[in-house]
């Protein structure tokens, strides 16, 4: 398979770097400023190669759903997402289940959700090992359809991190 032409394109991305909320609920994390800077700039990349995607599923947690609109705002065109409540919690083998559910005719699938299900979907779909630090992503080649989704069955097309910062 040539993953630049593959008939399929999975783009997996972890949230932005989140702040804390002591006290609060998990799913409540709001994006600290890095994090908004992150997803800006992840939107600007994706927007820049051509990366646009057809359908987004995006978890319904704060720090995900506000690193799908950094990311949307840069895009050149609108892209709604769907908030799936399951990938709050979803692990790799879930994220494949509801991925295998896509509609056939899509051509380029984005994921916006957490670790460990981003790093372990993104390195079981490439046969190998990867990392995936916050706003992370990895644009993933396909050649078969969505719902015979498989280890190993990925190419990695292209790969993206936000800057280091400064320490302090």
């Amino acid at each position: 398979m040539d993953p630049m032409h593959g008939a399929r394109r999975l783009i997996v991305m972890r949230h932005a770097k989140a702040g804390e909320l002591p006290g609060g609920p998990d799913a409540e994390r709001a994006l600290a400023p890095r994090g908004q800077r992150d997803a800006a700039a992840a939107g600007q990349w994706l927007a820049g190669h051509g990366y646009i995607p057809d359908v987004v599923i995006c978890s319904t947690a704060r720090r995900a759903r506000q690193t799908w609109r950094g990311v949307c705002a840069e895009l050149p065109v609108p892209v709604e997402a769907l908030q799936d409540p399951r990938l709050y919690e979803a692990g790799a083998g879930d994220l494949v289940e509801i991925i295998s559910a896509a509609a056939p005719g899509t051509a380029t699938l984005m994921y916006v959700g957490h670790n460990p299900a981003a790093q372990n979907l993104a390195s079981a779909l490439l046969g190998q090992p990867v990392g995936f630090p916050t706003a992370a992503i990895a644009v993933i080649g396909l050649a078969a359809p969505w719902a015979e989704l498989a280890p190993g069955g990925g190419e990695l097309v292209a790969s993206w991190v936000p800057a280091p910062r400064p320490a302090g």
